[in-house]
C-alpha cells in the first residue's frame, strides 16, 4: 500500500517519491532499542490490565483505542502522557487491551461491558478517565454506566456522521471488501486497518518518510519517529465483532452520535452529569475536530498523534492539569 502511494506520489513529484523511498530504507534500517518492560499490573481481566504508572492521590485511568498498542501514551521519557499525569497528584494506571485471542467475540461495547467496567469496579472509587481516539469513545460509554469522577477524552470520535464523506465511503468499501475475510479469520488484520488510515491522508503519508531521510539517525527526532512508525505498524488485529460494530454501527449507522447506541440496555449519551473536556486536533485527519462529543472542548494546533507526543502535548498537558484539579466542576 505505501509502495501504491509512493508511485502515485512520483507521478506528479519524482523527487519527493526519491526521498520518501530514501526514507522508508533509512526506517527499516534504523537501530531498535531494547523493548521496555511492561509496568507492573494492578489489577487484570482475562487479557486486559491495568497497569501502574506510580503517582500519588485520586485515580486517572489511561483509555487507549483497541487499534494501536497502548504505549503511545507512554511512548518515552519525554513525551510520556502517563509520566505527565502522575505528576499532577494522581495515581495513573493505564489499559493494555492485551491480546486479541483472549478477546475473539468482543464488539468495541463488549470490551467496555466485559473487559473495562469490571475493571473499575477493582478500583473500589471513582476515578477520572481520560480515552484516547476510539478509547474517549469507549470511555464515555463506560462513564453512563458505572460512576466516574470525570472524563477527559483526546481526539475521540462520537459523530461520525461528521466524518467527510469521502473518507466515510472509502472505510465503508474496505470494510465491504475485507468482511468475508475477518469473519473467516476471525478478527481484522492491523495491515488493513494500517491501509484505511494512510488512504484517509496519502500525502502526509509519503511526506513524512520523505522528511524522516532528512533527519540526523541518531537524533532524538529520529529515535521518536522509529519509535512512532514502530507503534503505528504494530498492534493486535481487531477482533471480528469489535471491526463489525465499527463499520457497520458507527461509521455506517453513527449510532453514537445519533443516539443509537446502547450497552446492556442502557442508552449511551455523551451528555453526562459529571465534568467533562474533549480535546481535538486541528488538523487531524483520523479524527477530524467536527466528530467530537459534545461539551466544553479545546483546539490543539496539531494532528492526531502529535497531540500527544508532538509539541502540542505541553499545553495539552497543562490544560489536564487543570481539568484534574478536584476543585474543577
Amino acid at each position: 500500500m505505501f509502495l501504491e502511494l509512493v508511485r502515485m506520489t512520483a507521478e506528479r513529484d519524482p523527487g519527493l517519491a526519491r526521498a520518501a523511498l530514501a526514507g522508508l530504507a533509512a526506517y527499516e534500517q534504523a537501530t531498535r532499542p531494547p523493548p521496555v518492560p511492561p509496568r507492573p499490573e494492578f489489577a487484570r481481566l482475562g487479557p486486559a490490565s491495568l497497569r501502574d504508572h506510580g503517582g500519588a492521590g485520586p485515580v486517572a485511568i489511561l483509555i487507549p483505542s483497541l487499534i494501536n498498542p497502548p504505549h503511545i501514551l507512554d511512548l518515552d521519557a519525554q513525551v510520556s502522557l502517563a509520566d505527565a499525569i502522575a505528576n499532577m497528584h494522581r495515581r495513573v494506571l493505564l489499559l493494555d487491551w492485551g491480546a486479541a485471542r483472549g478477546r475473539p467475540d468482543l464488539s468495541v461495547s463488549g470490551h467496555v461491558e466485559h473487559l473495562l467496567l469490571p475493571l473499575l469496579r477493582e478500583l473500589g472509587e471513582p476515578a477520572a478517565l481520560i480515552g484516547y481516539c476510539l478509547g474517549g469513545t469507549m470511555a464515555i460509554a463506560a462513564a453512563n454506566l458505572h460512576p466516574v469522577e470525570r472524563v477527559a477524552t483526546l481526539a475521540a470520535p462520537w459523530n461520525f456522521a461528521a466524518y467527510p464523506a469521502k473518507g466515510r465511503d472509502g472505510l465503508l468499501a474496505m470494510w465491504g471488501h475485507a468482511r468475508a475475510s475477518a469473519a473467516a479469520l476471525g478478527a481484522l488484520p492491523m495491515e488493513v486497518l494500517q491501509a484505511a488510515f494512510w488512504s484517509l491522508d496519502p500525502e502526509r503519508t509519503v511526506s513524512k518518510f520523505a522528511k524522516f531521510a532528512t533527519l540526523d539517525a541518531g537524533g532524538a527526532d529520529a529515535r521518536r519517529f522509529v519509535r512512532l512508525e514502530d507503534w503505528a505498524n504494530q498492534g493486535e488485529p481487531l477482533p471480528c465483532a469489535a471491526a463489525a460494530e465499527l463499520m457497520e454501527q458507527f461509521f455506517g449507522a453513527d449510532c453514537p452520535g445519533g443516539g443509537g447506541w446502547s450497552i446492556a440496555g442502557t442508552a449511551i449519551t455523551d451528555r453526562l452529569a459529571v465534568p467533562l473536556l474533549h480535546c481535538t486536533a486541528a488538523h487531524d485527519r483520523i479524527t477530524p475536530a467536527a466528530t467530537a462529543p459534545a461539551g466544553d472542548t479545546v483546539e490543539f494546533a496539531s494532528g492526531h498523534v502529535g497531540m500527544i507526543v508532538g509539541t502540542a502535548r505541553e499545553i495539552l498537558h497543562a490544560r489536564l492539569k487543570a481539568f484534574l484539579d478536584p476543585s474543577c466542576r
